[in-house]
Formats: C-alpha cells, sequence, structure tokens
C-alpha cells in the first residue's frame, strides 16, 4: 500500500467535516503525501461551498528543521544560527531548499552542496532505513507539528511579525496551474496574511524548481482527482 492510498484510505480521517468550517476553524494538514492530501482537503471543503484558503495549512516545518539542522552541521553551527528557507511542495525532487539565501548555506558548492540538498529532500529515507522499515521521523514530525501550531497561535492571536513556511491556496504558480505551494507565508488574525514571494534564485535553484514544479503539479491533480472520484 503507498503512502498516497493510506493517507486517503476511507478510514482515515483525510478532511475535517464540513460542517465545521461554518465556525473560524484552521486546519492543519500533517499526512503525507502533503502535496496531494492538501489538494484533497480543499477539494472536499470547496465542494460544500465552505472552503477558504486563508485557514487550511499544509504543515512543511518540517522541511525547514531538517535544513536547518544539515546545514548547521556542515557550517559548524548550531541549528537556530542557520535558517533554510525551504519552498516547494513536501516529497522529494518538490523540496527546495534556497542555501543561497542563507548566511551559512550561500558558500556551499559543488559536491557537498549536492549530497546536502539530496539529504534535504529525501533525509526520510535515512530514518525508515535506521528503524528497518517500522516507522518513520515520528519525533521531530511531531516537534515540527508543534512548532506551526505555536506560530499559527501567535498569528492568531495578533502578533505581528509571525512568517513560517507553510503549503497553501497560493498565486505563486498559479499561470502554470499549481495553487497550492509552499512557501514563507505570515500569518495574522484570519489564517493566511500575505504569501511572501520566492525571490533571487540560483542557477542551481531554478534547475531544481523546474523538477518541483512538473513532479508537483501531478501531486496536487492527483489529489483533486482522488475527490472527483468519490
Amino acid at each position: 500500500m503507498t503512502i498516497f492510498s493510506t493517507s486517503t484510505h476511507p478510514s482515515s480521517a483525510t478532511s475535517p467535516a464540513p460542517s465545521a468550517m461554518l465556525l473560524p476553524t484552521h486546519v492543519l494538514v500533517i499526512p503525507n503525501p502533503v502535496n496531494s492530501t492538501v489538494p484533497i482537503v480543499a477539494s472536499t471543503l470547496a465542494k460544500a461551498g465552505v472552503y477558504n484558503p486563508a485557514r487550511v495549512f499544509g504543515v512543511t516545518t518540517f522541511d525547514v528543521v531538517r535544513a536547518a539542522r544539515f546545514t548547521a552541521g556542515i557550517a559548524g553551527v548550531r541549528p537556530a544560527e542557520a535558517p533554510i528557507t525551504v519552498v516547494r511542495g513536501h516529497s522529494g525532487a518538490t523540496i527546495v531548499p534556497l542555501l543561497s539565501q542563507s548566511t551559512h548555506g550561500k558558500g556551499i558548492k559543488g559536491e557537498v552542496y549536492d549530497k546536502l540538498v539530496h539529504r534535504i529532500q529525501f533525509g526520510g529515507d535515512e530514518v525508515v532505513k535506521a528503524k528497518d522499515g517500522a516507522g518513520s521521523a515520528t519525533l521531530s514530525m511531531a516537534y515540527a507539528g508543534a512548532k506551526f501550531t505555536d506560530a499559527l497561535l501567535r498569528g492568531l492571536s495578533g502578533e505581528k511579525g509571525v512568517v513560517v513556511p507553510t503549503f497553501v491556496g497560493s498565486p505563486l504558480y498559479k499561470n502554470q496551474r499549481i495553487d497550492s505551494f509552499s512557501s514563507n507565508v505570515e500569518l495574522g488574525v484570519n489564517g493566511v496574511d500575505k504569501i511572501h514571494p520566492l525571490g533571487q534564485l540560483s542557477a542551481e535553484e531554478e534547475k531544481l524548481m523546474e523538477a518541483c514544479l512538473t513532479e508537483l503539479k501531478q501531486n496536487i491533480e492527483k489529489g483533486r482527482a482522488f475527490v472527483e472520484s468519490l
């Protein structure tokens, strides 16, 4: 059974009850594949006429936590000192770390760069292998989920300047029929307050983005098709 079929199995709580969205509810989607499960939730709510893109979030904080940890290991600093912006979807080649925008990442080049990017994209495979197939990165995912939840609650309470990455309904690549994307998002009292642009990308990151968008578009369409088949 694939991750997609497991997460979308009829017995899984894939989406909130549409009636719940009539209240000021905010939905955080963690089950993988987030690239498909967020479109599933969004499409389900849209069919019921209650979808609000400012209140549905795919939790991708894990990728940022992982990127900071791995980059810090190379730079010889603490993870808190090596924040990395990661834009994308939330699996494999759709994960694009913007190392060129980081103080400790922009100097990483060549083979070290390639290995770091691959580890950020596929680091979960290391955990699965270490657990001999008995599980994935559960503790770090719980940490990432708690970290994002804390940020959302601070934004909802009125704190200013709360900016975190999250997979949301986004206009950034809508002209390519990709209407969900993860980038830095400013959170406010209504949920999504502002979606930040990606900024300047390096030549390597431009290539990574090409691969990302191709796969991400397929993932999103797969999620939509699942809802349409119900």
